[in-house]
């Protein structure tokens, strides 16, 4: 019988190249590649504990969450990144934000503590000397990506300056007339890595074969994004479950919001990342630091050529 691999991921723009994958081999435009189950999953913890569980045996997660999973158990490894870039920053209209400066007093709503996102947003109010934190100037509160438009939306007082989160969900609350651009996070750190696929020990020394086979393929996946934009944007439709005119802009816009196409994990970057949420936030989000060069297995990427 066939390997079928499990696959966890949310159903934001950072996890696509999964979607572009699983059409592919499930209309068999691939050969050798095993077949995927996806698992949609509505929040971080959701997926986690799944794949700790063993009810996954892959997964398209937060990075520095990875990291924090790993520093517990070290039972996972880190394959490949899943994009870079890819989040944005959008003011509450009902807020009335016109700089930085307003976001005191404020909440702001982040996916995860353990999150690029958290440390993008950090490094950004940091750069006016505002402070993040229980007792500080700007409380975060963690929102699972999906369910922040419906808080935006219901927020009659304002007292939620914003959110920082991956596509789609800041473009829906700004076509929804709801919301506003900052900024996209790639504005505050160019080509930052964000989400990696990740895989239980077990999986890697039972199913090398299939994996490396499944890293090739998320690896095409991540060039199509770029270079079939037109295929790419009918397939993410449904696998975002958004309106193609969502999709369009997240994809379209010329900004590029999110790239695919350069998937390496890059240690110095992930150890930058994982010492700014323990040493620098006010609140360390990551319980201790880790040796990357154990948590990373490089050699599924490498053979697929990522870059």
């Amino acid at each position: 019988m066939a390997t079928t691999l499990k696959v966890g991921y949310l159903p934001v723009i950072d996890h696509l190249i999964l979607g572009i994958s699983k059409y592919k081999i499930d209309n068999g435009l691939e050969e050798g590649t095993p077949n995927i189950e996806t698992v949609q999953k509505f929040g971080w913890n959701e997926v986690g504990q799944s794949l700790m569980a063993g009810e996954i045996d892959i997964a398209f997660m937060l990075a520095p969450y990875a990291m924090d999973l790993y520093h517990a158990k070290k039972n996972i490894k880190m394959l490949l990144l899943s994009h870079r870039e890819g989040s944005i920053i959008v003011t509450n209209k009902k807020a009335n934000i016109n700089n930085l400066q307003d976001f005191k007093g404020k909440t702001v709503l982040i996916p995860y503590q353990a999150s690029m996102h958290h440390v993008m947003f950090h490094k950004l109010l940091a750069s006016e000397g505002i402070s993040v934190g229980i007792g500080n100037d700007v409380m975060t509160e963690v929102v699972a990506p999906g369910q922040i438009p419906m808080m935006i939306e219901y927020d009659q007082e304002g007292q939620i300056a914003g959110y920082i989160v991956a596509e789609p969900f800041g473009t829906v609350v700004v076509n929804a007339g709801h919301g506003e651009i900052l900024k996209l996070s790639k504005e505050i750190q160019p080509s930052h890595p964000c989400c990696a696929i990740v895989a239980r020990d077990e999986i890697v020394e039972k199913h090398p074969e299939e994996l490396e086979a499944l890293i090739k393929s998320f690896v095409k996946s991540g060039f199509s994004v770029k270079n079939a934009r037109e295929e790419s944007i009918k397939i993410a439709i449904p696998f975002l479950g958004q309106p193609e005119e969502v999709v369009r802009t997240v994809l379209e816009d010329p900004r590029e919001r999110v790239s695919t196409d350069r998937l390496m994990p890059i240690l110095e970057e992930l150890e930058e990342a994982q010492n700014y949420l323990i040493d620098t936030v006010s609140t360390p989000a990551i319980s201790g630091k880790i040796d990357m060069e154990k948590f990373l297995d490089l050699r599924f990427a490498k053979a697929a050529g990522a870059k």
